[in-house]
């Protein structure tokens, strides 16, 4: 070799040497003082080239005092860990693994691939080359935070200006696409979240820029680009597996601070799955009962209550379709499979302006996609219920499925109890789940779910309930380009009840109720730049109902039938929302949702004298419309406006304000556990109900985000609330608007909120205080109640009080426990006897001023899972806890029996002792 050359080779590794070196031996100064093992990595990092590779677990109360001047890392890193179990290494690319106990070797010892031969060497590496310059298909190897990715076309580098890029977050392990992952630029936090379908759109200035991906339970990852023009990213995100149990339950570091939406809680089925309820089963809405602004009338109740709403003012979503019933087993379980649940999202206020049709909130429920890369199954044995979720491709990286079925065997629990009341009683319940997604292309998906549930119970009586829940939703996304794609969605949704007795021929019938709508909305989302985003969309709703329907059964029975006519309406609504950065600190959406109601023929419509209350006696005429008919009309505006300041990195304050619009009501007059609440449209005498909240809130993070707290206000009126009048007859009911009447309401509260989401010790504290009342002082609409004063409503409970912790241990074996108080609900109570005409009478206090004794429940559970060795076929997991620990007696309702000529007083206890439970729970 000529000499010349061998000279200016050893001058160019000399200098590469000496160049690592330097790497190594650059002398920093730092000073910290009780700072977090975290605070001191980002500090490393930014002072130099090294990158940490660590488990944040392990550095969960670790704290780091040290202060040194011109120092390298390697000597300040020794100084952190003097007299520690830790060990560090580093590599030849400046990488530093920080262990416990342990010492990573950075070089394999001599030898190593001699016992080895050249194809097993390259499997075990696992080495793929990229050559092709593309950045369409997500990376997974090793170099994939290193390497640069050029998006675009390269003569279009120089050209000034932004460039957008749109892509994809998926889950290595099986392609699913991560929902709520944050996509932004280190340095500047210029970023966004995925959606639903994990597709991102981001803008940013043309040239180089290092992105960062993070997500709950997942590694963080980073992407080097160089951003020509408009092009696609696709990014592959590892399990986290030291922290997969961990309870987390928003989506990004820091997003209850940064986001603009106000109200918003969201929650990941991990944290679902370690919240102990009853039996055993991870259940989606007791965990949303946990949440500061939520609460239910009672142990057993079908529904939920947010911010002073009523149980039906709440939009219940799965994957778009309507869920009118979310409970099984008198509300013991709800009626979401959890292996078949991605995450769910709770809006309490600032509500989006796509969503309409309810007053309160949306609770939005989204399934998992499916695994794309292979068959996979979990499931799980309790005492009462039996559950397999099966997932997998149909067409290798286009097609997946989901399949899930719940069953209860708790009728032979029930025959097997040595008491003759229970003997005689029945209870069960099926759901399935079916969700397909397919991928025509980058630019066109496709997603259809189906639903089916159906549950039937019969309690020490001749009459058997039933009801079932019927969804079909089908949806197509649609990328037009990199700056606007529209989903399409369509769907029919179907909820029906049946209350039937045979067991006295004379007597035997047959009560069915049932509601179907027919759904179609188009949705669209525009990027206009970085700081500017437009959301429009269209959507309609055809309700059909059939109010009650009664029949005999058999040749002897001599019930009368008796139908309530049908009814029909259409909604239909338009909306536009507008989100835009002012300025680094400050961040406004503002949104406008038009919505019109027509109630529809055919129909016979009663007219009332005016002035006069609506009663039978009344009625002045009744007009006929036939088929096709619009009957009546209501329309209006719903304002959706909220923003955002920030205070600094760690806290900001928010405040919101948006009215909506319902055009259909659920009314009951009885806190007995049935399913026969009654369904009714807004006609020409029963008007839409409207609602109005306006709401602030601070929220301020502690110890790198791990810590969150928050307080909100709220303030909202009501008005248009069905309530009903003293000894109404609901069902079988042909002129409902007789024994119903308007009333206006008020709610008002304040909302805390301490969360823990990393560590050992996680969880969170909950407490509102609230106050829901109503109002009716209008003697033309009925009999005035509470001297026309505000009374409670029946689901006001002012204190509630919520606190769930985790602790694990090990890898293998934690700890969960739930305390749960509140306010007793209101009740009427007779406090009087009269005689009238030789017969003894109740006189009633005022509506709802008593209150039930104030309910307490503490839930403890422990977990046991297997052995976490990867290549393992089958992984399983053991549950085991108690419900209602202290076996306190909470009364669910109270109620009133004369016996001899005394009235006796009882309280009905649905749990009035702890109940143990144990699962099996298992994955492959």
């Amino acid at each position: 070799m000529n000499p010349v050359r061998k000279n200016i080779l050893f001058i160019f590794f000399a200098v590469l040497v000496c160049a690592k070196g330097f790497s190594q031996e650059k002398l920093i100064s730092v000073s910290f003082d009780q700072s977090t093992f975290e605070d001191v990595v980002k500090d490393l990092e930014s002072k130099t080239d090294f990158h940490f590779y660590y488990d944040p677990i392990q550095f969960d109360s670790f704290q780091v005092s040290i202060h040194v001047v011109d120092k390298s890392v390697p000597y300040i890193l020794k100084q952190i860990f003097q007299g520690t179990d830790y060990r560090f290494s580093i590599d030849s690319h400046d990488r530093i693994y920080v262990v416990k106990r342990l010492e990573i070797l950075t070089t394999l010892p001599p030898g190593f691939f001699d016992k080895r031969s050249r194809k097993d060497s390259l499997a075990y590496a696992n080495i793929t080359a990229d050559t092709s310059g593309e950045t369409d298909k997500p990376t997974n190897t090793a170099t994939s935070e290193n390497k640069l990715y050029e998006i675009g076309i390269k003569g279009l580098q120089t050209k000034p200006g932004s460039a957008i890029i749109t892509g994809y977050v998926k889950d290595s392990k099986n392609g699913e696409p991560i929902i709520g992952a944050a996509v932004y630029v280190e340095n500047t936090k210029t970023g966004t979240v995925t959606d639903q379908f994990g597709y991102f759109t981001l803008t940013l200035s043309r040239g180089r820029h290092q992105l960062k991906i993070t997500s709950v339970g997942m590694k963080d990852a980073r992407r080097q680009i160089m951003l020509y023009s408009d092009g696609k990213l696709n990014i592959e995100m590892f399990d986290f597996i030291p922290s997969l149990k961990a309870i987390v339950v928003v989506a990004e570091k820091a997003s209850n601070v940064k986001g603009v939406q106000m109200g918003l809680e969201k929650v990941s089925i991990r944290t679902i799955k370690q919240v102990p309820v009853v039996f055993g089963e991870a259940d989606v809405l007791r965990v949303v009962l946990t949440l500061p602004g939520v609460t239910s009338v009672g142990e057993a109740s079908t529904g939920f209550n947010v911010r002073g709403g009523a149980a039906d003012q709440n939009l219940i979503l799965f994957n778009d379709a309507t869920v009118y019933n979310p409970s099984h087993l008198f509300g013991f379980f709800s009626a979401f499979n959890p292996d078949c649940v991605q995450d769910i999202e709770l809006y309490k206020s600032s509500i989006p302006e796509k969503y309409g049709g309810r007053l309160s909130s949306v609770l939005d429920v989204t399934t998992r996609n499916g695994n794309k890369k292979k068959i996979a199954g979990t499931g799980g044995i309790g005492p009462l219920t039996g559950r397999f979720t099966l997932e997998g491709p149909i067409w290798k990286d286009r097609t997946t499925f989901v399949i899930g079925a719940r069953t209860s065997y708790s009728n032979w629990i029930l025959r097997n109890l040595h008491n003759d009341e229970f003997n005689k009683s029945k209870a069960s319940f099926y759901d399935a789940n079916l969700h397909i997604s397919h991928e025509f292309n980058s630019k066109n998906n496709l997603y259809i779910t189906g639903y089916i549930s159906k549950d039937q119970f019969k309690l020490n009586s001749d009459t058997t309930y039933g009801y079932s829940n019927r969804n079909l939703s089908i949806k197509w996304k649609h990328i037009f380009n990199s700056k606007f794609y529209g989903i399409a969605t369509t769907g029919i949704d179907n909820y029906q009840y049946d209350v039937s007795s045979s067991a006295n021929p004379v007597n035997a019938f047959d009560l069915k109720f049932k509601i179907s709508q027919y759904n179609a909305r188009f949705d669209f989302s525009y990027a206009a730049s970085a700081k500017h985003s437009l959301d429009f969309g269209v959507t309609s709703v055809l309700y059909k109902l059939d109010p009650g329907s009664l029949n005999p059964v058999g040749d002897k029975s001599l019930v009368t039938p008796d139908i309530v006519q049908p009814e029909q309406g259409l909604e239909t609504a338009v909306y536009v929302g507008d989100k835009f950065d002012i300025s680094s600190k400050l961040s406004i959406n503002i949104g406008l949702r038009y919505s019109m109601f027509n109630y529809i023929g055919p129909h016979d419509v009663n007219s009332y004298a005016e002035g006069l209350p609506k009663e039978e006696s009344n009625i002045t005429d009744t007009t006929h419309y036939n088929k096709g008919n619009v009957i009546n009309t209501y329309r209006g505006p719903e304002y959706r406006v909220s923003a955002r300041f920030a205070i600094n990195d760690v806290s900001s304050i928010k405040a919101s304000y948006n009215t909506t619009r319902q055009y259909i009501h659920s009314i009951s007059n009885t806190a007995s556990i049935s399913p026969t609440d009654i369904w009714k449209l807004s006609d020409p005498n029963i008007k839409p109900q409207l609602g109005e909240q306006i709401s602030l809130g601070y929220y301020h993070n502690f110890r790198s985000n791990t810590i969150e707290t928050s307080v909100e206000v709220y303030y909202k009126n009501i008005d248009n609330y069905l309530d009903y009048k003293s000894g109404a007859t609901l069902i079988l009911n042909h002129h409902l608007e007789t024994d119903v009447m308007n009333t206006k309401g008020r709610a008002y509260g304040i909302e805390f909120l301490l969360k823990r989401t990393t560590g050992k010790l996680n969880g969170w504290i909950s407490y509102a205080y609230s106050r829901t009342e109503l109002k009716m002082d209008d003697p033309s609409v009925g009999p005035v109640i509470n001297h026309g004063n505000y009374y409670p409503a029946n689901y006001d409970k002012p204190n509630n009080l919520n606190v769930i912790a985790n602790y694990r241990f090990t890898h293998r074996f934690s700890m969960s426990m739930n305390v749960v108080y509140s306010t007793g609900r209101p009740i009427t109570l007779p406090v009087a006897v009269f005689d009238l005409a030789g017969a003894q009478r109740l006189y009633y206090s005022d509506r709802n001023a008593y209150r039930i004794p104030d309910y307490f429940r503490m839930d403890f559970s422990m977990t046991l899972e297997g052995n976490h060795k990867v290549k393992q076929w089958l992984h399983s997991s053991w549950s085991a806890g108690v419900y209602n620990l202290s076996g306190r007696k909470n009364p669910y309702s109270i109620y009133f029996v004369q016996e001899n000529g005394v009235i006796h007083g009882y309280k009905l206890s649905i749990f009035g002792t702890a109940i143990p439970f144990i699962t099996y729970n298992f994955k492959f």
